[in-house]
């Protein structure tokens, strides 16, 4: 005995199968099947249904759309196939396990995304609540379409105004808006804001004055020191003469 078949011989063995518990794998075997046969024949009269339900809504000129009652997934893919291939749109809408559903749609009815959302949020659809909407969202954007070309037109004007409306008010907002929408650029100020009024013509002139007369000023005192140091000089020699003629 080599060691493989020592190894085999203490291995367990397979267990025996009686007849009793053969039979008993066959009739698990047979309800199995029988379930399966159930659920297929299950599905089939339910796609029946389906399509007896899609022939009757493509065959009333009322009605351009149909709503489901919630179903599991594969119910939904029996409903979603059978209007595709009737030629309608389907969409599911919905939480799933909870009220998931589908929705059939015929090709000439004008779907919009408008509705889409409404059923995606769980609402129902309203017409008129719709137009409603559509105007009031239609008159925003006219309104917006003017403001901006206003803004285009005066864009300072209308920037700053806005910014100090919502400070300090209209009125004065306006005012506040007026007095700083001049200083546009860095370092400009207004004549009026100014405390040197002159022109540069007038300032140039101012200038050239005050040089003229600092340079007369210079100009006479120089005559001054050159008058005072001939008067000390001829001091001393009047007193020398004024000596000899007294000897």
């Amino acid at each position: 005995m080599d060691l493989l078949d020592s190894i085999m011989s203490k291995m367990d063995k397979p267990p025996i199968v009686n007849d009793k518990q053969k039979k008993m794998l066959k009739e698990q075997q047979k309800a199995v099947e029988e379930a399966r046969n159930k659920e297929r024949e299950r599905l089939n009269q339910f796609r029946k249904h389906i399509e007896q339900r899609i022939t009757r809504f493509i065959q009333n000129v009322s009605l351009m759309k149909k709503k489901f009652e919630p179903m599991d997934r594969v119910a939904r893919n029996i409903v979603r196939d059978v209007a595709d291939i009737a030629g309608l749109t389907t969409y599911a809408f919905g939480t799933e396990d909870v009220d998931r559903h589908v929705m059939v749609f015929k090709k000439e009815y004008p779907l919009t995304e408008e509705e889409l959302d409404a059923y995606k949020n769980g609402e129902e659809w309203d017409p008129e609540k719709a137009k409603e909407t559509a105007f009031l969202k239609e008159k925003q954007q006219q309104e917006d379409k003017a403001r901006a070309e206003e803004l285009k037109k005066k864009p300072g004007s209308s920037k700053f105004i806005e910014k100090y409306e919502r400070l300090v008010g209209k009125e004065t907002g306006k005012e506040s808006a007026r007095i700083l929408e001049v200083n546009k650029q860095f370092g400009f100020v207004r004549s009026e804001l100014k405390k040197d009024k002159r022109t540069i013509e007038e300032t140039l002139a101012d200038i050239r004055a005050k040089k003229m007369k600092k340079e007369q000023e210079g100009v006479d005192e120089d005559e001054t020191n050159e008058w005072g140091g001939s008067s000390t000089s001829a001091g001393p020699s009047t007193g020398k003469g004024s000596s000899s003629e007294a000897i």
